[in-house]
């Protein structure tokens, strides 16, 4: 592997995920966050997802030991310095990642790749915050990051041809399935799955059906493994407004900006899983 050290920046549910699968695929992984407290929470994530693969017999004990034994927490992001790959999985807030994508264009070695896990941000936008848009491009893992199978490469017309086989080669090495996308807001699954979603929730406002109606038709009549409303919950609330607006706003559409519903969810603290409630409470 060319690449050998990768760093994940944020470690919440997606960062913890995906440190999770680079470690346990043998790369050295630093997880960079900038407090203790959600850091520590992002180990424990791991940790219990490690845990959970010994009991289903996908990993040994010595196995998952040596994956977590490869993670090197910090809190500090010039350990990033000497990295070859660092895949950020911060907040889905566009100034924060150009913030963040400008201070390690100052901190890392000129030839290791930065790749955004942004579910939304066009990359060419993302990459002009560095000096090397050559060696920028999306990353984009899906929740739970252990168990779905496919990352968007979302390439802008300056990345070059040796970042995406890099790319393409890491994304293999993890066992996902890796599909090339043009670098357009929402690239493919959000940019079919965020308006499905939204037309689920103006069905409910609008009383054509009711929770469990919506998910159930979707389930049976679709063959999809869970109905729009519990996957808002899964994905979170929040992300699905975050995603909404970035989608409304680079496509000039209106249509696809959240229903007032799920951004009176959000100012109520309702997101879903994470929160302990969305649209299902947690059992």
């Amino acid at each position: 592997m060319s690449i050998q050290t990768v760093a994940v920046v944020g470690c919440g549910l997606m960062g913890a995920g995906i440190a999770q699968v680079v470690a346990a695929a043998g790369y050295t992984t630093i997880v960079c966050e900038q407090q203790d407290e959600p850091l520590q929470r992002g180990l424990a994530r791991i940790r219990d997802g490690y845990a959970r693969s010994v009991k289903k017999g996908s990993m040994t004990t010595h196995e998952a030991d040596q994956a977590f034994a490869r993670i090197i927490p910090t809190l500090d992001r010039q350990t990033l310095a000497q990295t070859d790959l660092v895949i950020e999985a911060i907040a889905e807030q566009a100034e924060l990642k150009f913030a963040l994508f400008h201070e390690l264009d100052g901190i890392c070695q000129p030839n290791t790749i930065f790749a955004s896990n942004t579910s939304s941000i066009p990359i060419h936008q993302i990459a002009q915050a560095t000096t090397r848009p050559d060696r920028v491009a999306g990353f984009h893992f899906f929740n739970p990051v252990p168990l779905m199978q496919l990352i968007e490469l979302v390439s802008t017309p300056f990345t070059s041809t040796t970042t995406q086989t890099e790319l393409r080669a890491v994304g293999t090495q993890l066992g996902k399935t890796v599909v090339s996308v043009a670098d357009q807001s929402g690239f493919i699954v959000n940019r079919l799955l965020i308006p499905y979603l939204f037309e689920a929730v103006r069905l409910l406002d609008n009383g054509v059906a009711d929770r469990d109606a919506i998910d159930t038709a979707m389930k049976l009549g679709c063959g999809y493994p869970m109905g729009p409303l519990m996957l808002l919950d899964v994905i979170g609330i929040d992300t699905a407004v975050a995603i909404g607006e970035v989608l409304a706003r680079e496509l000039h559409d209106e249509r696809l900006a959240a229903p007032a519903r799920l951004r009176t969810m959000v100012a109520n603290g309702l997101l879903g899983r994470k929160s302990g409630g969305g649209f299902y409470p947690l059992a």
